[in-house]
């Protein structure tokens, strides 16, 4: 067993706490990362108030990237030093969805509360969404990591485990949007920018942010967006058909907020899809009329960090980011230590920063 520090939650809706925790070492199909960093997503900002439930006490975190440290029995095409994103994507490639290429949503389950970490006194101490990123150092399955260039940025590779994945992957996998078409982004944080991103990348004629925040939809437009709306405005979804000279092919909902899923299906052309990314809380409910989407052929579909393949996704991504063509440096808001982790969870709910990365000094 190593000991590392790691930002625990006791409690649902308190404050983390910074303290020394037991990692076991990596067993057959796992490795040990050093983290250099970790995103503050706000996935688990709501696991950490209870959003969803869950075990405590439980490490959060899963947006990350370091160096491997130690290889496990049966590890393959990985050893101790290789630069790697470390993602959530737990996938045992046998089930019927990783069958069918969509490791995303693999049915094997995993129990954190029996994986890697423990209490200092050797209590129970959950490895939240397979990650428990929110500590220095990780063990994971080698499925939920990739290989990078040592030329990325830790801090910037970091984006590329959640964020950046879900937001380009929801227009790029889920929508699969075509050059020409129009595309409607509901939420221009983190996610959303990624999304906007996406959608730019994918050669689409409109790309329209709705947002709550003015100075959030001039930064949209830094990454891509040809118009932003605010979403309180009168009928916002009419001014978006305007800007485009009609409805969207698809409308990406970035936040987990009723009522942007209420309004979503409004900014649709006939055809068009609402892929739906943001995750409201548990028990919440969203309303919209099912014969206007059965009569024009309109849709709405989920999409779990936008439907990647991780190692097929991510090195392309790696590889736009080199060429200029993905902008991650321009994605973090700020730099804090893990003792900062509560200020920096309390200036991302604030909702003016695209992403806090926590650095480790190594």
């Amino acid at each position: 067993m190593t000991t590392i520090k790691a930002a625990v939650c006791h409690e649902f809706g308190q404050p983390l706490t910074v303290e020394e925790v037991q990692l076991r070492a990596p067993q057959m199909g796992e490795i040990e990362v050093s983290l250099s960093a970790v995103a503050v997503c706000h996935s688990d900002i709501s696991f950490a108030e209870g959003a969803w439930g869950g075990s405590l006490p439980a490490v959060y975190g899963h947006e990350a990237a370091g160096n491997i440290t130690a290889v496990g029995a049966g590890v393959t095409g990985l050893v101790k030093g290789d630069p790697v994103v470390v993602t959530l994507i737990r996938a045992c490639g046998t089930c019927p969805s990783c069958s069918e290429g969509k490791p995303t949503i693999c049915g094997t389950p995993y129990d954190g509360t029996k994986g890697p970490l423990s209490t200092l006194d050797g209590g129970p101490l959950d490895q939240a969404m397979a990650c428990g990123a929110f500590a220095e150092k990780v063990v994971v399955d080698q499925s939920q990591v990739v290989k990078i260039s040592e030329d990325i940025p830790m801090e910037a590779a970091s984006l590329i485990a959640c964020g950046v994945i879900t937001g380009i992957g929801a227009v790029v996998n889920a929508a699969q949007i075509r050059a020409g078409q129009d595309v409607v982004v509901i939420g221009a944080g983190g996610v959303g920018l990624n999304a906007i991103q996406g959608a730019r990348i994918a050669g689409a004629r409109r790309i329209v942010a709705v947002d709550m925040n003015e100075e959030k939809l001039e930064i949209a437009k830094e990454f891509g967006a040809t118009d932003g709306i605010l979403a309180t405005d009168k009928k916002p979804f009419v001014q978006a058909h305007r800007a485009m000279g009609r409805g969207a092919d698809a409308v990406i909902v970035t936040v987990g907020a009723i009522p942007a899923y209420d309004a979503a299906p409004r900014y649709l052309a006939p055809g068009g899809k609402v892929i739906m990314v943001g995750m409201p809380h548990s028990g919440e409910k969203s309303s919209y009329e099912p014969v206007i989407l059965a009569a024009i052929g309109q849709g709405m579909q989920g999409s779990k960090m936008g439907d990647v393949v991780i190692k097929r996704d991510i090195p392309w991504m790696v590889d736009l980011y080199q060429q200029g063509r993905l902008k991650l440096d321009e994605l973090i808001s700020g730099r804090w230590s893990l003792d900062q982790i509560n200020e920096a969870i309390a200036d991302t709910k604030t909702g003016s920063a695209k992403r806090n990365v926590i650095i480790f000094d190594r």
